[in-house]
């Protein structure tokens, strides 16, 4: 069964060192709200373990993901002076995957291929 779905959704993961919480917590804040102005996000939030964050998004296509990188830019810089980005995964099928593997190269993801599946 082949798939029409090409909402591509980005799953970081930060380690947040405990003198750094209070202030990345800040940027989130401030992620979240610039995130919302974005037409094609289809959700943007942070959750918490301990010290181990995770954002949950996700974008109708490709273009979202990447308009939302250049939105957020100098947010994302800042909070990535304060933590450790351990994992980021991609998801989308591969014709919007193809356009994203060039410029998400320098944060190492690991790009996982919709194959099955639907979207309401």
């Amino acid at each position: 069964m082949a798939t029409s779905d090409k909402t591509c959704s980005i799953a970081p993961y930060f380690q947040v060192p405990s003198e750094n919480l209070t202030a990345f917590k800040s940027i989130c804040e401030q992620l979240v709200a610039k995130s919302k102005t974005e037409e094609k996000c289809l959700y943007y939030g942070f959750s918490f373990h301990e010290n181990m964050a995770h954002c949950r998004e996700a974008y109708v296509d490709g273009e979202g993901l990447l308009a939302h990188l250049d939105n957020v830019g100098d947010l994302l810089t800042e909070a990535l002076k304060l933590t450790e980005l351990v994992k980021l995964e991609i998801h989308g099928p591969e014709s919007e995957l193809a356009k994203l593997r060039e410029p998400l190269a320098g944060f190492n993801p690991d790009f996982f291929v919709l194959e099955y599946g639907f979207r309401n």
